[in-house]
């Protein structure tokens, strides 16, 4: 497929769409080139259209659909599988200055925004009304439907579900520019297709999401964090499960090792986790959060969930209960991407999700070939409903021995998992650069099925192209 370039006639429509703001030549800034993983490759756009309102962003859709242009929508350009990157030129729509909260609703409980609002904007709006909107998928500078469009779920997931379970309504601007609305602020709804729920975790391929209608919880009143401190990792992801059968119904459940906690310090330049115990040097970590709406519920939570980590192997469990040192304890696990970034000037990753009972042995599995695959790797992530962070690192090596050797590593990673029930991504998506083992995954017939249903929302295949199912080029 061939995709054709703007004309200077139709660089001028574009540039009537957005007055002011449609970037072109050496105004388009080096940003728009990739995502945050620029590992994943660069690509050039022709145009970066900066939309305000969903009016923008049809007009911008219908112009490059009437001119046969490719159409890429992007959001914060937070994510991690090149699902914003313009690989094949053409449009970017760029939704970040549509960051408006457009309303809190109490009585039904539902939040009204833009899609270009931040995550950690939306979050603390509905802590000011007493509410909490609970995915929580790390990177808070991500936007709102940036986490629509992969379904991120993120830290809090183990309890309170994937962003999925969040959204209500969306508007959705179809690429000839066709303005639709899907879903409804009702708690219920069996009215025909669930459109909604087919554009949810669409990377940007059917649909370009301007408007969420999304639900709200009341806030917990206590919240506590508890993390035991392990000898070695085995014993500390085989707590997971007995943690969560606990009852205690953990919002979160993280899991790093010692390796990864040093990154972690070098990058933050401080100390906040403990490095033994009793003079027995910690390998791993087990990082908790609890809620709750009675104060006399937060004893007994840290009473029993430390008795059954101490049960369990734990070396120790410190307690992270307030504000301060709450916040201090997860900016921790929040910084594990940046401190493998700032070690390494090669990276690789995915998200793949096992099912909780196998987590410890894919883990022992992923660092059994550490040797075999000849780069550094680290597992991190979200125990609590096995979705299990990949990354496989090193410096100054040749590039194309490092993509051989990361390309072998992904591989295997993938085959094992398979061999468990994993599925592919849990919230960084597919983008370009996991189609392959999608595929292999899911098989053909369902690939197909796929490719079905993006040709009905964009039979000329510009939405985003060579993403998540479909192939250009070769890739």
């Amino acid at each position: 497929m061939e995709f054709k370039k703007p004309s200077a006639a139709v660089i001028e429509q574009l540039k009537a769409a957005v007055p002011g703001r449609c970037l072109v030549g050496d105004d388009i800034v080096e940003d728009f080139t990739h995502d945050e993983m620029d590992y994943n490759g660069t690509g050039t756009p022709d145009a970066v259209c900066l939309c305000t309102t969903t009016e923008e962003v049809s007009a911008v859709c219908k112009i490059c659909y009437d001119n046969d242009l490719p159409i890429i929508p992007r959001g914060a350009g937070t994510g991690l599988s090149g699902g914003c990157v313009p690989f094949f030129g053409g449009v970017v729509v760029d939704t970040s200055k549509m960051n408006k909260i457009l309303s809190i609703d109490k009585d039904n409980m539902i939040a009204r925004i833009q899609s270009g609002v931040l995550l950690v904007d939306l979050a603390n709006a509905a802590v000011e009304n007493g509410m909490m909107y609970p995915p929580d998928p790390g990177e808070v500078y991500a936007t709102v439907g940036g986490n629509v469009s992969t379904n991120a779920g993120g830290m809090r997931a183990v309890k309170y579900g994937c962003t999925r379970e969040y959204v209500r309504t969306m508007t959705v601007v179809l690429p000839d520019g066709r303005i639709v609305k899907l879903g409804g602020e009702t708690s219920k709804n069996s009215s025909g297709y669930s459109l909604l729920n087919l554009m949810i975790g669409s990377e940007g391929t059917l649909g370009i999401i301007t408007e969420l209608g999304l639900k709200l919880i009341p806030a917990p009143k206590y919240q506590v964090s508890l993390m035991g401190v392990f000898a070695d990792m085995p014993s500390c992801i085989r707590t997971v499960s007995k943690v969560k059968l606990s009852g205690y119904d953990p919002q979160a459940l993280e899991f790093m090792d010692a390796t990864l906690l040093g990154l972690i310090e070098k990058y933050m330049g401080k100390v906040i986790y403990p490095h033994e115990a009793e003079g027995t040097p910690i390998n791993a970590y087990l990082l908790t959060t609890f809620d709750c709406r009675k104060e006399e519920d937060m004893d007994e939570i840290m009473e029993g969930v430390s008795e059954v980590m101490l049960e369990a192997g734990a070396l120790d469990v410190v307690v992270f209960d307030t504000p301060e040192a709450f916040r201090n304890a997860w900016s921790v696990r929040k910084a594990a991407l940046e401190g493998m970034q700032a070690a390494y000037n090669q990276m690789d990753e995915c998200d793949i999700v096992v099912p909780v009972s196998h987590i410890a042995d894919f883990c022992e599995y992923l660092w059994s070939i550490e040797d075999e695959i000849g780069l550094k790797l680290i597992a991190t992530g979200h125990a609590g409903d096995g979705n299990i962070h990949c990354n496989c690192m090193t410096n100054d090596m040749d590039p194309a021995e490092f993509r051989k050797r990361a390309d072998l590593f992904l591989d295997k990673a993938f085959a094992k998992g398979k061999e468990y029930g994993a599925l592919v991504s849990g919230e960084h998506g597919i983008g370009i650069i996991r189609k392959k083992h999608l595929e292999q995954s899911v098989g053909k017939d369902v690939m197909d099925l796929m490719r079905g249903i993006k040709s009905v929302f964009d039979p000329k295949g510009l939405l985003n192209p060579g993403k998540v199912c479909t192939y250009v080029d070769g890739r």
